[in-house]
């Protein structure tokens, strides 16, 4: 018999817990409020004045206005549009425009949030507990300001991030060649990792060696810390997946370089140049190569079905162990992940 679309939800539920990026933190200034749609949930981003972001389900408690459509942000608290009420980041009302006691009911419901190197991420709970894990901060000294980008399809967080383990894919979609494994899958609680060593041939140069060493810690959030050691390339990639609907996902990609020590080794020409603007070369030209390579995954992503159980085949990569890693993020769902 065929698998429905409804039995392919049951066996992937759409929503798992854990950390996800809603944005970059230079894309919420104080005083900036976004309305974004998170796990099936419409809910509004925004910065007070002093610069404490705060994630709020978008309707007033009051008498249910968008705060995200003519709210505004003043001081340390979001003013609604209809009625003037304001909650401060916790989600506590803090005034009301009447002059009697504040309704003691009258309160916002908010999610944890956490910025990281650049990220703001909000905790998602399927049964509303506190956070159980966070992820850890990075120095970024000697590192670029991230690029990013984002694009909006159809897709899931536990099929971009097995990605990461599924080695048979790095040649048929991506053209990369003697791939190796340097460092077995471990897990540690939420958190996931492995690393590889490939090649890949370029028409105009020697082949590329490059090792990449994955750090996934949930399934909204992935990092590769790539080294080309042959040019002294040393690059963080991210690889941020976030539930927007049942179907749909927002994939942030975003990569930071490290500061080339020597330029010479990549091309003579480069160690003419000012240090800053060959950092921003190299820095935007592996980028651009990252979000092509990705790309590549992406029809693929919006039109596959997810299969279980898999028939797995030497070669493949530990997809199985990634899968039953994964099953702790779907705490109280009926699903078999393997």
């Amino acid at each position: 018999m065929f698998q429905s679309n409804m039995e392919n939800r049951k066996l992937l539920p759409p929503f798992p817990n854990g950390w996800y990026t809603l944005g970059l933190s230079r894309e919420l200034p104080p005083g900036s409020v976004l309305s974004l749609k998170f796990m099936g949930q419409d809910i509004v981003l925004f910065r007070t004045r002093s610069g404490v972001a705060s994630v709020m389900e978008a309707y007033c408690p009051h008498l249910g206005a968008h705060l995200g459509y003519g709210g505004t942000v003043e001081g340390e608290s979001i003013r609604c549009p209809f009625h003037g009420f304001r909650f401060d980041a916790q989600g506590n009302c803090a005034f009301i425009p009447y002059g009697t006691r504040l309704p003691p009911k009258a309160k916002a419901r908010v999610l944890p949030v956490r910025e990281v190197h650049g990220l703001i991420l909000a905790y998602h709970d399927s049964e509303g507990h506190a956070p159980e894990w966070e992820v850890p901060d990075l120095d970024v000294r000697h590192w670029s300001p991230l690029l990013a980008k984002a694009w909006h399809l159809r897709g899931h967080p536990q099929e971009t991030s097995e990605n990461s383990v599924d080695i048979g894919h790095f040649s048929a979609v991506h053209g990369y060649t003697s791939v190796e494994m340097l460092k077995e899958l471990v897990t540690d609680g939420p958190y996931l990792n492995v690393k590889y060593v490939m090649t890949r041939a370029y028409l105009l140069g020697p082949p590329i060696r490059a090792e990449f060493e994955i750090h996934v810690h949930g399934l909204g959030y992935s990092r590769v810390d790539a080294h080309v050691p042959q040019y002294g390339i040393q690059t963080r990639l991210f690889v941020l997946a976030t539930p927007t609907d049942g179907q749909n996902i927002t994939l942030r990609l975003a990569l930071s370089l490290h500061e080339a020590t020597q330029p010479q080794r990549i091309h003579s020409l480069l160690a003419l140049l000012p240090r800053s603007l060959i950092n921003a070369i190299i820095a935007c030209t592996t980028f651009n190569g990252f979000a092509h390579d990705t790309q590549q995954d992406f029809i693929i992503w919006q039109h596959k079905r997810y299969v279980q159980p898999p028939i797995l085949a030497e070669g493949d990569g530990p997809i199985g162990r990634y899968r039953l890693w994964a099953k702790q993020f779907y705490r109280g769902a009926d699903v078999a992940l393997i």
